[in-house]
């Protein structure tokens, strides 16, 4: 089987995941598109490890992998506190988190 369509469906998902991240408001589908593009960049390592005979790309996807665990829960954690602290997970009730611009 020939690896363009992996590199299609990588791409696919890497593009919804990026109109996801711009467009959406609610931090859950921020979250979830944000996953959706890890999940195509780990498909196009493993696609080119399989394509160069090397397992070395497989080895990266299963420390991202951990990574990546390690992230949602720091990520929902905060979720759970900003929803608790605002009784909201809209993004634009939390520019207050910014931080300020200094005045010259």
């Amino acid at each position: 089987m020939s690896q363009e369509p992996f590199f299609l469906v990588a791409t696919l998902l890497f593009s919804i995941g990026l109109i996801g991240v711009m467009s959406r408001r609610n931090l859950f589908a921020v979250y979830i598109s944000i996953e959706l593009m890890l999940s195509a960049i780990n498909l196009i390592l493993v696609t080119f490890s399989r394509l160069l005979g090397d397992m070395g790309g497989s080895v990266i996807v299963l420390l991202l992998l951990a990574v990546i665990a390690a992230e949602a829960a720091v990520f929902l954690a905060m979720i759970i506190q900003l929803a608790r602290a605002k009784k909201t997970i809209d993004s634009d009730y939390f520019s207050h988190l910014r931080q300020p611009k200094e005045s010259l």
